[in-house]
């Protein structure tokens, strides 16, 4: 029975009762070294190859443990290179209808049109999902303090690899989430 999840990198007590492992059985293997406790409910195989940077291998298995989760604001960020914040928490986002999961070190964000600008990255074997860039930087206006969101701006702006930054999609996507962000590209682009 647990074999099956031994090299899987993710699985939740109820995908395991599911399988027919009762929950006092994981604390078991838990004590025996097959699996291992991520957080409360989430569990990984102790033989899980996920070839991740160890880097972003923490925020892999977060991400992965919260359905329709996805990465955003500081999270991003970093991952894009448009911030000099250190993550201390790992930032998911998760549509506005949706119950927050408790996960340690991690800040639940309830959104609306979480569809928009959606994007997926791979990490290892893993496909996660985030926004995209321009997501990111509008969204950093929306959730996170002027300075923050200014710098992000302005690390999109000079990025030239691997492409051009996108002022249409950027505009497009701050006037659908009702973000003015007009006067700081003007005073940064000029």
């Amino acid at each position: 029975m647990i074999r099956v999840f031994i090299k899987s990198p993710v699985f939740t007590a109820a995908e395991a009762r599911a399988a027919g492992i009762p929950s006092r059985m994981l604390s078991h293997f838990c004590k025996k070294g097959v699996i291992e406790r991520v957080t409360r409910g989430v569990y990984k195989g102790s033989q899980a190859k996920m070839k991740i940077d160890f880097k972003w291998e923490d925020l892999a298995l977060v991400a992965m443990s919260i359905p329709n989760g996805v990465i955003c604001l500081i999270s991003a960020l970093c991952y894009y290179d448009l911030t000099d914040q250190i993550m201390r928490e790992f930032w998911i986002a998760i549509p506005h209808a949706s119950k927050s999961p408790q996960r340690l070190k991690t800040r639940i964000i309830r959104m609306r049109n979480i569809e928009l600008g959606q994007t997926e990255i791979q990490l290892g074997t893993s496909h996660l999902k985030i926004f995209d860039k321009e997501r990111t930087v509008v969204d950093s206006f929306r959730y996170l303090s002027r300075e923050v969101a200014i710098k992000a701006l302005q690390a999109y702006l000079r990025q030239r690899v691997p492409e051009k930054p996108n002022l249409n999609k950027l505009m497009k996507y701050a006037k659908s989430l009702h973000v003015d962000i007009h006067p700081y590209i003007m005073a940064l682009t000029t």
